[in-house]
C-alpha cells in the first residue's frame, strides 16, 4: 500500500497484562487494525515505564510475572486513523492514545522495485 508523503502515527500505550475478554488487548487492537485495512501496526514491549498510577514497571530477570509497558504504533493516512479511533475508544479502559503527523518516506514490501519515496 502506498502511503502519502504525509501520514499519521497512532500510538497506544498499555500494560502488557491489559485484556479484552480473555485475550491480550494489544492483540485485539492489532487484529482490528488489520481487519480495517490499515497500512501497518507494530507492538513494542518496554523494559521499564510508569503511567498515570506512577507505579514503576521494570523487567527483572527473577520476576516471573510482569506487567510491562506495551506501545502499539499504527501508521496510515490521517483519515483512516481517524476512522479507527472509535474502535479504540470502545476497547481501551486504561491507557493513553496519541497522534502525530509524520512524513512518510516510503513503504514497500520485499520484492518491490519501485519505492514510494516522495
Amino acid at each position: 500500500m502506498a502511503l502519502p508523503s504525509e501520514a499519521e502515527v497512532l500510538r497506544v500505550y498499555l500494560g502488557e497484562l491489559d485484556k479484552h475478554g480473555h485475550r491480550p488487548l494489544y492483540e485485539v487492537i492489532v487484529e482490528k487494525a488489520r481487519k480495517r485495512g490499515l497500512a501497518g501496526a507494530t507492538v513494542v514491549r518496554g523494559v521499564m515505564g510508569f503511567g498515570q498510577s506512577k507505579r514503576l514497571q521494570v523487567a527483572k530477570a527473577l520476576r516471573l510475572s510482569e506487567d510491562l509497558p506495551v506501545v502499539i504504533e499504527i501508521v496510515d493516512k490521517p483519515e483512516r486513523i481517524e476512522a479507527f479511533l472509535p474502535d479504540l475508544d470502545q476497547l481501551i479502559e486504561d491507557g493513553l492514545v496519541t497522534l502525530q503527523d509524520v512524513p512518510a518516506v516510503f513503504h514497500r514490501r520485499s520484492g518491490d522495485k519501485n519505492s514510494d519515496r516522495k
